[in-house]
């Protein structure tokens, strides 16, 4: 079986040494035996893990989804389902932050068209959109 250094791990896995190391701390990989000489010894396994969790966040999934993830990709019994479950909650998620996301972009796309650039600053419709009050 072959054996890495952490830098080798990481550039295998593309991340960072720091962010090996923030996993170890965070439990998402195991901590690593170590050589007589100290230094961490990572295997295979511990690159596909890191690309694993890598694709993940890629995704958008949070360290806790991720953690959830790692868990039912090795459960035989409801891994798919609940692999699954998890990514169409994050995908429900998505498109509920893109649908606020839009609403955000029309708001503010209208209110720099009606904005003339110049004159007074009592006429700028995005100061006053800013400034009015609230409506309950």
């Amino acid at each position: 079986m072959s054996s890495f250094t952490i830098g080798e791990v990481a550039r295998r896995a593309g991340v960072a040494i720091d962010t090996v190391r923030y996993y170890e701390r965070s439990h998402l990989l195991p901590e690593p035996e170590r050589r007589p000489s100290g230094y961490r010894q990572y295997v295979s396994g511990d690159v596909d893990r890191l690309r694993f969790i890598r694709r993940a966040k890629a995704l958008g999934f949070s360290l806790d989804e991720v953690k959830d993830l790692l868990a039912l990709s090795t459960d035989r019994e409801r891994g798919v389902k609940g692999v699954k479950a998890r990514a169409q909650g994050r995908l429900a998620d998505l498109e509920s932050r893109m649908a606020e996301m839009q609403r955000i972009h029309r708001g503010l796309k209208a209110l720099i068209d009606a904005c003339p650039g110049r004159g007074p600053l009592k006429t700028c419709p995005i100061l006053a959109a800013l400034t009015a009050e609230e409506r309950s």
